[in-house]
């Protein structure tokens, strides 16, 4: 199987389990040297997008039988033209991603494939690329499947045991939960079949990936977010004008944007439900702040949302690709940190008073902004070095920043991560909630607009706080936590798998409790399951609000 380049090798795993400290300081150099030369050439979000767009327009998705000869399947598929990647993966069944070195091979493919008959059911003829091959003595192999999913906790724990120190425990994490390229193709390849839909009603729609599937913090399996665009259709056109007349499409008149997005929305909603190949378990869920219709993609294996012009929530993705490629460390604190905070119960996958993974983000941005010298600019200062072409005013709001990487000088910090993660956990153990709220366009500490427990302010709508649906009690939690596990963190720093059988560094605070506070973790814990099932109770009575808040917060952050 022809392998795969990821998009940034200097952010990869600067390595595992290192067997002797001179082989860790010599992965150390090459790291720095790989992340040297990653500077000159990383590449712009739109760069991108782009790249990615014609990777999955040259795919194809294919149903393949359980066992399947790979070079007898390759050889079949060369008929039509050269294959340029390819690889399979199982999500309740054997399917291949299939990338073409031109479009035209897809063509010739699709051709040669015919529609099903079914004596027991009628089959809508709708065609895509999403296909399906039956196998006819292909002497079956089993092929080797890329992973869909995380690597389990326990598995976590002991490759964590295994490394020299906890900076290389972080890149561990980092690698064991990113999104592979796999993956990533398979995202890309999922939007371009749901436009496929879309655009056989607008035909000049565009539908776009946001939020955790392009924003650099993307983990396996995450929800896919799409972002089905219809501003190229509002363009001007050149179309000559003459005699004094003009011409315009005779199109339905609605009562306002939103009631245009539900009806958009609604249509995909049933067009999804018909006759989308693969497409399941679809909901309208159109009376949201945000109107999204939201489904599974089943052969793929991935929860979606599509909603429409919501271009706040892209540029958003942009802003985090960003911070999250200006520098290696960025990346692997904020997986680090968001592992350590889904084990423990301060951000769940259930809508309620949790802090979001969004704001989890902000508040670790912010702490960078905080460094001296700082790890990363803050907002305004990337607005500063923006051009003509970087501004943005959406809805009123300033999205202005520089898109171009390259613009950016890399940060005169070169604290170590263990440093950083540590010194992370101290700042907000003894941050004044009460009082501050945490702005990254400012990067500096200021005076809460509001009384929220925890008030963290939305970037570019800056009049909204992201974390408004945050307790009390779940910010005392946060505290709580990250006292303690700055405690166990500088009580083992020292401490490796050669020194200690026991779980040390990252493995301990990622523990549901550790030796040194078992009796106060089980009070702890019968306290937070009391609390999780009030907020759940609290969160089911309320739901309808719930829904407008949470999905709002989805939509817009892309749920990262």
């Amino acid at each position: 199987m022809e392998s795969c380049i990821r998009l940034s090798p200097a952010l990869r795993c600067t390595g595992r389990a290192l067997s002797t400290s001179a082989a860790g300081r010599r992965q150390r150099a090459l790291a720095a040297e790989e992340a040297a030369q990653e500077q000159t050439t990383r590449k712009n979000f739109e760069d991108v997008q782009k790249e990615r767009q014609i990777q999955a327009r040259h795919s194809v998705l294919i149903g393949c039988p359980p066992k399947i000869n790979e070079s007898k399947f390759l050889r079949f598929l060369s008929q039509h033209g050269k294959v340029a990647n390819h690889f399979f993966f199982n999500s309740n069944s054997t399917n291949a991603v299939v990338e073409f070195v031109d479009t035209q091979s897809i063509d010739s493919l699709l051709a040669a494939t015919k529609i099903p008959t079914d004596e027991e059911a009628c089959v809508v003829p709708f065609k895509s690329r999403f296909i399906k091959i039956k196998a006819k003595d292909l002497d079956p192999h089993l092929v080797k499947f890329c992973p869909q999913s995380s690597t389990s906790l326990s598995d976590l724990i002991e490759k964590l045991c295994t490394a020299e120190n906890i900076e290389n425990q972080a890149h561990i994490l980092l690698e064991e939960l990113q999104l592979t390229e796999e993956s990533i193709r398979l995202r890309y390849l999922v939007s371009t079949l749901i436009s496929d839909i879309a655009t056989a009603y607008f035909p000049e729609a565009t539908v776009s990936l946001y939020g955790s599937s392009v924003n650099s913090f993307g983990k396996m399996g995450c929800d896919l977010d799409l972002f089905l665009d219809l501003e190229s259709l509002k363009g001007p056109r050149s179309g000559k004008a003459g005699g004094g007349f003009s011409t315009e499409f005779w199109m339905r008149r609605v009562s306002s944007r939103r009631a245009a997005q539900q009806k958009i929305l609604s249509v995909i909603g049933e067009c999804l439900d018909g006759f989308g190949p693969g497409c399941t378990e679809i909901q309208k869920i159109l009376n949201a702040r945000c109107p999204l219709v939201r489904f599974t993609h089943q052969p793929a294996g991935l929860p979606c949302d599509l909603t429409a012009d919501n271009r706040i929530a892209l540029t958003s993705s942009e802003l985090l690709y960003i911070y999250g490629n200006l520098d290696s460390r960025v990346r692997a604190l904020v997986f680090t940190l968001r592992s350590w905070a889904r084990v423990h119960g301060i951000t769940s996958s259930i809508p309620g008073h949790w802090i979001t993974n969004f704001s989890l983000t902000m508040m670790i941005l912010f702490f960078l902004q905080k460094r001296t010298p700082p790890v990363i600019p803050t907002l305004d200062q990337l607005k500063s070095l923006a051009g003509k072409k970087d501004k943005c005013i959406i809805e009123g709001n300033d999205c202005t920043f520089v898109r171009d990487l390259n613009r950016v000088k890399p940060s005169a910090n070169t604290e170590p991560l263990d440093t950083l993660l540590i010194e992370f956990l101290e700042f907000y153990g003894k941050f004044d909630f009460k009082s501050d709220c945490i702005d990254i366009r400012k990067g500096t500490v200021k005076n809460k607009p509001e009384s929220s427990p925890l008030y963290i302010q939305n970037p570019f709508e800056q009049t909204l706080n992201i974390s408004k649906n945050v307790n009390q009690s779940q910010v005392h939690r946060f505290v709580d936590l990250a006292q303690e596990s700055a405690f166990i963190l500088q009580d083992r720093m020292s401490q490796s798998s050669s020194k200690s059988n026991k779980p040390w560094g990252l493995a301990a605070i990622l523990l549901s409790s550790s030796p040194e506070t078992s009796a106060t973790n089980k009070k702890k814990k019968k306290v937070e399951a009391r609390e999780r099932i009030v907020s759940l109770l609290e969160s089911l009575r309320n739901k309808s609000n719930s829904d407008k808040t949470d999905i709002k917060q989805d939509a817009e952050h892309g749920a990262l």
